[in-house]
C-alpha cells in the first residue's frame, strides 16, 4: 500500500466532522495550540494492536486506541472504556462500559466491540493471546455490559488487560481485518479507528507517522497538542542534533553519554526516571545444537545450568552500569525490580562476578578451553543496546567464550527469536501488570499454544515446578502464600540460571524546555498529558 493510498483512504474515513481544530479555542486546555515533532529509534512495525506485544507498538498505539482499563501517571489501573468493573465470585468479572462514546470514524463503541477484539486478540494468529490465558467464555450481557468468564478466580485480570486496546468490530470487518497479521499486511497494519485522544492521520513506515487530536474524544482533555508528527531517527546523535537545533521537541531515549550535555542546555529539559523494565540475556534451552559455533556443532553447552551460571559469574554487571549505561540504571538480580509486585527478597542477590569461578564452572562442564556461539542482539531497541552486547563479549572473552555477535534492527529481531536463530539473546522486559507473575507467565512457562503461555519464551525453557506454580499464582489471593510460591519460582529461576538479568533500564527523556510531560514507569510517551507552553 503506497503512502498516497493511505493518506487517500485515511481522507475518506475521516471525513465525517473530524477535522483537527483550527484554533485553540477549541481546545479545553487553557493552553494554546501546539505541534510537536517525538522522536524515538524505534518505529512501530505496526498500527494492529493485537499484532505485536511489545513497548514500541503498545506504548505508540495507547494513543490511538484504548482498552477497558488504562493506568494512570502512578501506573494504578483506572476506568476508561470501562467506567466500573467488579469480580463474578470467583468465576470471572464483569465490564460496565462506558456509553456515548465514538470511534473515531464516529460509529458507537458497544459490548461487540469488546467480543470482537477479544476474540480477534486471544486468537492463534495474535501476539497478546497470553493476556487471555485463564478466559474460558465472553459474553455479552447488554449493550454496555460484558462478562469475562475464567476458568480459576483471576484477581489480577483487570491489571493484566491494560493494554488490550479494543477496535470497532464493523471497520474491522469491513476491511478484511478481523485477524491480526503479525508477519504480514492487512488493512489494520497501516491504517486505524480506535477511540483515544490521537487519530492517524498518515503512515509511512519506517519514515514517519502522523497523529491528530481526536476533537470528540470522551475524557477530559488535559493536553494542548493538535499534531504530533513521530519520526524514527535509529542514530543517536542524529536525534540529539535535532534536538539542539529545534527541529524535534521531544526525544526518546536521551543517549547516556549525552545527559550531562541535555540537561546543561538552558532551552532543553532532561526527563530522568528509572523503567520497569529489566534487560537480561536468554539461552537457547532446548537447542540441541549450537547454530553459530565455530567449531562446535554437536552439541549445545548452555543446555548445561554450569555454563549458564559461567555466563552470569563472568559479566560484571555494575561494569555495564557504570560505564556502557554512564551510571544511569541499576543493577538486577531477577526478572522484575524491587518497585514490582510480587518481587522477591530471597532471590535479591545477584551471582558474583567472579571470572575465576566461570572458568571452573566451565572445565566442570568438559569446556575447560571454552568454546563459541553466536549472540544476537538489537541495535535499536533498549539503550545502548549493541554497546551492552560487545561489552558482554569482551566479558565472556576473557573466561574463553568467545562469541559471534549479530546485530540488527528491531523490525526483523523478534522474527529471529521466534525462528531460533539464535545461542543467546539479548531481551527487554516490561510487565504489564507490574507484577511478578507476568514474566513467568511469558519468558519462562514451557510454551504451550493451546493455553496461551510461554509465548515469548524464544529459548524453549521447561520447569514442570514452574508450571505447576503458575496457576496457583494467578489464582491466589492470600498475599503472604502467594508471595511464598513467587519465592519458589524465583529461587528455581535464578538456581537453574534461566536468564542472566543485567540491568533495569533508566528513563532518560529529552525535550525542548517549554514542553511539560509525564514520564510513566512503563516507558509508554502518552500524548494526553503533553502540554507546550
Amino acid at each position: 500500500m503506497t503512502h498516497s493510498s493511505v493518506t487517500h483512504m485515511l481522507a475518506g474515513k475521516f471525513a465525517r466532522g473530524l477535522a483537527v481544530a483550527a484554533s485553540a479555542a477549541l481546545l479545553t486546555s487553557t493552553a494554546h495550540a501546539a505541534d510537536i515533532r517525538w522522536a524515538s529509534p524505534t518505529d512501530p512495525q505496526t498500527m494492529d494492536p493485537h499484532a505485536v506485544n511489545s513497548a514500541a507498538v503498545l506504548g505508540f498505539l495507547n494513543n490511538v486506541y484504548e482498552g477497558l482499563v488504562r493506568r494512570d501517571r502512578n501506573m494504578a489501573i483506572e476506568g476508561s472504556l470501562a467506567e466500573s468493573w467488579e469480580p463474578l465470585g470467583t468465576s470471572g468479572w464483569r465490564f460496565h462500559l462506558r456509553k456515548g462514546v465514538n470511534f473515531h470514524d464516529g460509529a458507537d463503541f458497544t459490548a461487540e466491540d469488546v467480543l470482537f477484539s477479544y476474540q480477534r486478540a486471544s486468537s492463534e494468529q495474535s501476539d497478546t493471546r497470553a493476556w487471555f490465558a485463564s478466559v474460558t467464555e465472553v459474553k455479552i450481557v447488554d449493550d454496555f455490559t460484558v462478562d469475562f468468564l475464567t476458568s480459576q478466580p483471576d484477581p489480577i485480570f483487570p491489571d493484566s488487560i491494560a493494554n488490550f486496546l479494543i477496535m470497532d468490530k464493523g471497520w474491522a470487518e469491513a476491511h478484511g481485518a478481523q485477524l491480526p497479521a503479525r508477519d504480514s499486511e492487512t488493512y489494520a497494519t497501516l491504517l486505524t479507528n480506535g477511540t483515544g485522544p490521537f487519530r492517524l492521520l498518515d503512515r509511512e513506515p519506517g519514515v514517519r507517522t502522523v497523529l491528530v487530536r481526536f476533537d470528540h474524544w470522551w475524557d477530559k482533555v488535559e493536553h494542548n497538542l493538535t499534531r504530533v508528527e513521530f519520526l524514527p531517527i535509529s542514530n543517536p546523535a542524529t536525534s540529539v542534533a535535532a534536538l539542539l537545533t529545534g527541529e524535534v521537541d521531544l526525544i526518546d531515549p536521551v543517549p547516556v553519554q549525552d545527559v550531562d550535555r541535555i540537561a546543561s542546555v538552558d532551552h532543553l529539559k532532561l526527563h530522568k526516571g528509572i523503567e520497569a523494565r529489566v534487560i537480561m540475556l536468554g539461552f537457547g534451552h532446548k537447542a540441541e545444537t549450537l547454530k553459530y559455533s565455530d567449531e562446535m556443532t554437536d552439541r549445545n553447552p548452555f543446555q548445561d545450568p554450569r555454563v549458564r551460571q559461567a555466563v552470569s559469574h563472568a559479566i560484571h554487571t555494575d561494569a555495564i552500569v557504570d560505564k556502557i549505561m554512564r551510571g544511569n540504571g541499576e543493577a538486577a538480580s531477577q526478572l522484575v525490580s524491587a518497585q514490582m509486585k510480587g518481587y522477591s527478597e530471597k532471590a535479591a542477590g545477584r551471582p558474583a562476578f567472579d571470572p575465576d569461578k566461570a572458568k571452573a564452572l566451565l572445565a566442570e562442564a568438559g569446556y575447560p578451553d571454552g568454546f563459541s556461539f553466536g549472540l544476537m542482539c538489537p541495535n535499536d531497541r533498549y539503550i545502548n543496546d549493541e554497546a551492552i552486547c560487545k561489552a558482554v563479549a569482551a566479558m565472556l572473552a576473557k573466561v574463553g567464550i568467545k562469541t559471534n555477535l549479530t546485530a540488527m534492527p528491531v523490525r526483523n529481531y523478534w522474527q529471529e527469536l521466534r525462528e531460533g536463530n539464535f545461542d543467546m539473546y539479548l531481551l527487554g522486559w516490561s510487565p504489564g501488570t507490574f507484577d511478578a507473575e507476568h514474566p513467568i507467565r511469558f519468558l519462562v512457562h514451557t510454551q504451550n499454544d493451546e493455553k496461551k503461555l510461554g509465548s515469548w519464551n524464544f529459548g524453549g525453557y521447561s520447569n514442570a515446578r514452574v508450571d505447576e506454580l503458575l496457576p496457583q499464582i494467578q489464582r491466589e489471593i492470600d498475599p503472604a502464600k502467594r508471595q511464598a510460591m513467587l519465592d519458589e519460582v524465583a529461587l528455581i529461576l535464578k538456581d537453574d540460571t534461566v536468564y542472566v538479568p543485567l540491568h533495569i533500564q533508566p528513563l532518560l527523556w529529552g525535550s525542548q524546555g517549554n514542553i511539560d510531560l509525564v514520564q510513566r514507569a512503563d516507558d509508554f510517551v502518552m500524548l494526553r498529558w503533553i502540554t507546550v507552553n
